[in-house]
């Protein structure tokens, strides 16, 4: 009864429960990430759009290694096995030091020399009136997506061939080319008056602001799971010395 007892103490004040708990939410977010490089990477191939193989390779890596991490640290748990542990501890401390590392490293070229990148390309498209027909489909697919016309001047930047991506049925966010300023003039044609550059960039950063935090917040969070699962490993060990003791009546009392 006694030797019952002192082992109930142990697992209640183990962190087993919560290191399960918290690589479960690991695993959910691990699946739905991966769901979503699938679909990406799917709609990739069906557009025809190009990506960098190695890119998508590195993706897939990262998802479905960090899944398969939870799942052998989850069995090393549940069955007390600490080689499990071990290797899982081992696959956290390189996947968080190197997404905390290379989020610090790569924050500059990300947030600023590729949105310069980018405000360049969208540049080299001026004047949009003698622009080719390739950058004319990806500024359509712009104003369309961002609700904005032109570049840098709005509509005026397409001359008079305004195409229909600009065409606006927002009251706040138009302006009427011709007549009054009197919204509703049937005659009339409403365009969107903010221009692209501007929105399109500031998206951009927003977009990368959010990529890094979500990166480092992983890395954060696999520390966490890194501490736990040592943390764990020397709970398994002290409760199997422990038993041990118990076996070979050898137990003194306080020395746990």
């Amino acid at each position: 009864m006694h030797r019952s007892a002192v082992v109930v103490v142990a697992d209640k004040t183990s962190l087993k429960r919560p290191f399960i708990f918290a690589n479960a939410v690991h695993m959910a977010l691990c699946s739905f990430m991966l769901t979503m490089t699938v679909a990406w990477h799917r709609d990739l191939i069906q557009t025809g759009k190009l990506v960098s193989s190695v890119s998508v390779v590195i993706m897939y890596l990262v998802e479905i290694g960090c899944l398969l991490l939870s799942v052998i640290g989850v069995v090393g748990a549940c069955t007390g096995k600490r080689w499990c542990l071990i290797l899982y501890a081992t696959g956290m401390a390189a996947a968080s030091q190197t997404i905390i590392v290379r989020t610090a490293l790569s924050y500059q070229d990300v947030y600023e020399k590729r949105v310069v990148r980018e405000e360049t390309k969208l540049l080299s498209m001026m004047p949009l009136t003698g622009t080719s027909k390739a950058n004319r489909t990806l500024l359509y697919s712009i104003q369309k997506e961002f609700e904005c016309c032109g570049l840098i001047e709005g509509y005026k930047d397409w001359g008079a061939s305004i195409p229909a991506s600009c065409n606006c049925q927002y009251p706040g966010k138009c302006i009427r080319l011709r007549g009054s300023a009197t919204l509703g003039a049937p005659k009339n044609q409403y365009v969107y008056q903010e221009p692209c550059l501007h929105v399109y960039v500031s998206e951009l950063k927003l977009a990368f602001s959010l990529t890094m935090a979500v990166q480092f917040g992983s890395g954060v969070f696999w520390v966490v799971l890194l501490v736990m699962s040592i943390k764990l490993m020397g709970q398994i060990k002290r409760k199997q010395e422990f038993m041990a003791l118990l076996l070979t009546n050898r137990y003194v009392p306080g020395a746990f």
